[in-house]
């Protein structure tokens, strides 16, 4: 058995052709998708965040990884789905104010489902089914719209959007030039 070597991969900045794909569903679970999900869970967690998806390490595939374990000595939770789908949603809402990797230091308040019943593949290959509530539910819902090529300042009003997309020009500018 040959040892993958761990890579944190590095994370796609908005605003990115790429993070507007609508992804490709995964066929079957290979040794290189599980190797692609054990980096983005590694990359999630170097960065930190807590959720992870394809497009924003450049795989334009339907896989996304999670974990909002966020309180200190509770036990993480890695979760990672392939072609992960949601099968049904609350009528009641929550707001959380949400970030993301692919846009960082940005933070904005964002209503989705309270509750939501998510379908999806493992790493096994193995059809799975939960329900997630409150950060997970958001976290989960926020990971598949980016496999839809949606980012969370899609819900907000156009200025506000378009303030963030001049940070985030910016910010690739001074990175660019290192």
């Amino acid at each position: 058995m040959s040892y993958m070597q761990i890579m944190i991969r590095p994370i796609l900045i908005h605003p990115d052709p790429r993070l507007k794909k609508v992804c490709e569903p995964v066929e079957d679970i290979t040794d290189a998708l599980r190797t692609l999900a054990d980096d983005m869970l590694a990359t999630m967690y170097d960065a930190p965040g807590v959720g992870l998806a394809g497009p924003q390490v450049g795989v334009l595939q339907r896989v996304i990884v999670l974990d909002c374990v966020k309180e200190e000595g509770e036990v993480s939770r890695p979760l990672v789905m392939f072609n992960p789908r949601i099968v049904a949603a609350s009528d009641e809402t929550n707001v959380y104010e949400e970030g993301c990797l692919s846009i960082p230091d940005q933070y904005a308040e964002v209503t989705r489902p309270k509750v939501v019943d998510v379908e999806w593949m493992d790493r096994d290959g193995n059809l799975q089914t939960e329900t997630f509530d409150d950060l997970w539910a958001t976290c989960v819902q926020h990971e598949i719209d980016h496999l839809e090529g949606k980012l969370f300042i899609d819900y907000l009003k156009p200025l506000k959007r378009q303030m963030i997309t001049r940070k985030m020009q910016k910010l690739k500018r001074e990175r660019a030039r290192g």
